[in-house]
């Protein structure tokens, strides 16, 4: 891949909102703190808020103090030097003005837009007319792109009028995350898995997505897009694409990229009849989650609505490598622990050559990749279980463990945030773990037709109670199949 021009200012859009404060400015820092920012590198935070400098940098300061890892003063020195706030209206030429003088001499610009996607085409616009794009200049759009297929389209129409494709990078922060970067490793990097990764060795694939929160305040935002549009839409059809794509010729960026969108191509389109067979909506009711009452969600909502906050989904590719292996996919709000994690099930052994206890032991290998709350890769191998045994050998299933956590602790360790190594890369131009246009208009049309399904079959959210694993239908999808959840 040839190298990029380094970005020499990144204006932050939606300086001041949750996003900016909680992940993208500790995110720099951290960044700077590790000696990775250029320079001359200068950041601008902007919003609509009129916030002096020095109001704005208390803000931040107060914000990183609060943080495990402290604040080092010496670093924020250096951070506080390049970072600056600007009050502006992004939507408009003239409310662009204010940050004339920060934009002029910049030659590789980064525009953040951490504002809601309905304004991406409206602050586009306002940056050409302000005579602010620069041919190297570089846009990053946060999720989601769109609710649909057709308003998806119209906002890659609205940017791509503004930026070339390759100037635009389209972040997910789970792509960030060193478990899901590791899986590319682990796939491709190793001769162990490749040979197994496939329809003769793996029975199933399990992705789990569940929060223990409800959906609270945020619900005019999630009642628009519920549970299939937030998070399976993206999150999750990315760690598939990780998991089932074929192995591309090298680490470009349209190299990996081509692979998942061949996947994505290849998921088997949902009918109304498999909407019933094959799916699950759920929206939880009142219940009892971490200990305490949850409400159910129509009473933080304040009326009845068929929002869902939770999917189960059986997904099939059709494709040689996977034809036959169903993918088992569950994502849900009020769910009794915060998990994210890819379980792959092996098939057990063509032939079992023990008797006794030992062959009531045996079970399957299974390699379990752990993103959230631990990072973490568990292969489980069966071993003889220690001692003597009247009746013969007992067996045991054990972890071998690749836990980033306990291998790479130490002084001065630390969890990096997501969003680290997604800036990083969009400071260096390298697209490779954002999301090209195609990708996510074939996610799209594949998502829709899940819906349209639904709404055929006149699918009706079910009830379950807040702090339980979803409605009894998302236990029945996977036994129907002979197999379980791994929880």
């Amino acid at each position: 891949m040839a190298e990029a021009p380094l970005a020499d200012l990144l204006i932050l859009f939606g300086g001041t909102g949750d996003l900016a404060r909680r992940m993208l400015l500790p995110s720099l820092y951290f960044l700077d703190s590790d000696g990775f920012l250029p320079d001359a590198f200068r950041i601008v935070a902007t919003a609509r808020a009129v916030l002096s400098r020095k109001a704005f940098l208390e803000r931040v300061r107060d914000d990183l103090k609060a943080r495990p890892e402290g604040l080092d003063e010496a670093v924020w020195t250096r951070f506080c030097a390049r970072l600056d706030y600007v009050s502006a209206d992004a939507t408009t030429a003239d409310g662009l003005a204010s940050l004339k003088s920060h934009v002029d001499g910049a030659q590789q610009p980064i525009f953040y837009l951490a504002v809601s996607p309905s304004l991406y085409g409206r602050v586009c616009v306002a940056l050409a007319a302000a005579g602010f794009v620069t041919e190297a200049g570089r846009i990053v759009l946060e999720k989601p792109i769109g609710r649909d297929l057709e308003t998806s389209r119209a906002i890659n129409v609205a940017v791509g009028a503004v930026f070339d494709e390759e100037r635009i990078f389209r972040i997910d922060h789970y792509l960030g995350k060193e478990t899901v970067q590791n899986l590319i490793a682990l796939r491709f990097a190793n001769t162990l898995f490749e040979p197994l990764w496939n329809n003769l060795t793996i029975d199933h694939v399990q992705i789990t997505v569940a929060e223990t929160e409800g959906v609270g305040d945020r619900w005019p935002y999630y009642d628009e897009y519920g549970a299939l549009r937030d998070m399976l839409q993206n999150h999750m059809l990315q760690l598939l694409c990780l998991v089932a794509m074929e192995p591309p010729s090298d680490m470009e960026p349209d190299s990996v990229r081509n692979e998942k969108v061949k996947v994505l191509r290849s998921l088997r389109p949902y009918t109304r009849a498999e909407a019933a067979n094959s799916s699950v909506r759920g929206q939880y009711a009142a219940g009892v989650a971490g200990g305490a009452a949850a409400q159910a969600y129509e009473a933080e909502r304040g009326q009845h609505t068929d929002t869902e906050t939770f999917v189960a989904l059986r997904v099939d590719i059709d494709n040689w490598r996977w034809a036959g292996v169903p993918f088992f996919l569950r994502t849900g709000k009020r769910l009794p622990e915060r998990r994210t994690q890819i379980a792959i099930q092996f098939k057990g052994v063509p032939h079992s050559i023990f008797d006794g206890p030992a062959r009531e032991d045996l079970v399957a290998n299974r390699l379990v990749i752990d993103l959230q709350p631990d990072e973490d890769i568990e292969l489980l191998l069966m071993n003889k279980a220690p001692g003597i045994t009247a009746g013969g050998m007992r067996l045991q299933s054990l972890p071998l463990s690749l836990s980033l956590l306990r291998t790479y602790e130490g002084p001065g360790a630390r969890r990096r945030i997501a969003y680290e190594r997604l800036l990083l890369d969009a400071i260096c131009g390298n697209s490779t773990l954002f999301v090209r246009r195609d990708e996510v208009e074939a996610a799209w049309r594949w998502i829709d037709g899940v819906a349209d399904a639904w709404r055929e079959a006149g699918m009706a959210p079910r009830p379950y109670p807040a702090g339980s694993w979803g409605p009894a239908g998302a236990f029945a999808l996977i036994e129907r199949s002979g197999r379980a959840w791994y929880d």
